[in-house]
């Protein structure tokens, strides 16, 4: 099991350089799991490639209805406490924090490409193996 950021997930319906390491990640670790923020951030992420024309809407709504399919029963809350505490102790958004708290919570690794969240969490976060 793994927690992964939403960047990880649009890397993974989105083509973009990072798609073939978001699938050999899926392949080597089919469990994924992700605080129910993911749901926002990925939205808004297929917001910005509609209002840039590269997605239509229908293809925005059945990415993200594939996306909550696969995400469905690996979806988790985590306490403001725990947030609230590594926002305390890093230069890190509430947003990313609540990733790093559940891969605290589960005693696993969090898979990101954020630089500031790789920094300040070395021994949690763990980049994406490009190439």
């Amino acid at each position: 099991m793994i927690v992964v950021d939403s960047n990880v997930l649009a890397y993974l319906y989105l083509p973009s350089e990072y798609t073939d390491a978001a699938e050999a990640l899926l392949e080597s670790d089919p469990n994924w799991v992700a605080p129910v923020l993911w749901r926002s951030e990925f939205r808004n992420i297929l917001a910005g490639y509609l209002r840039r024309g590269s997605l239509t809407f229908l293809q925005a709504y059945e990415l993200q209805r594939e996306a909550e399919d696969m995400m469905r029963e690996a979806e988790y809350e985590v306490a403001s406490l725990a947030v609230l505490e590594l926002v305390r102790d890093s230069e890190c958004s509430a947003y990313d924090c609540e990733f790093v708290a559940l891969a605290q919570q589960l005693g696993t690794k969090l898979i990101t490409m954020d630089a500031k969240v790789l920094r300040s969490f070395p021994g949690i976060a763990a980049a994406l193996s490009v190439g």
